[in-house]
């Protein structure tokens, strides 16, 4: 069984490789292409997505095997990012004047 800092680690792979595509005008990114890019097995990714999906941070298309085929951000996933790539910039403003100072 995964652990509990693996499959946060997954979920947040997941979120940001999907965030990068969007960066790249891309709506979504086939299953097969994340799970490529991740290096996720199909229970692995297929479950962080589950997850997700519940949480309502990405929208997903499955397979009859009930692993990813399409998957993508949904508003609220991209609202969620934003605010994380801000919190980072404005943490590496805070410590660049840090050190400037």
């Amino acid at each position: 069984m995964t652990k509990l800092r693996e499959r946060k680690n997954n979920r947040k792979a997941v979120l940001r490789s999907l965030y990068g595509a969007v960066e790249h005008n891309r709506s979504e990114v086939s299953g097969s292409a994340l799970r490529t890019e991740l290096g996720l097995p199909d229970e692995d990714l297929s479950a962080a997505c589950v997850y997700l999906a519940d949480e309502g941070l990405i929208n997903v298309d499955w397979t009859s095997h009930r692993t990813p085929a399409a998957v993508s951000l949904t508003h609220e996933g991209i609202r969620l990012m934003e605010e994380r790539e801000e919190e980072r910039e404005e943490r590496e403003e805070r410590e660049e004047r840090g050190v400037q100072e």
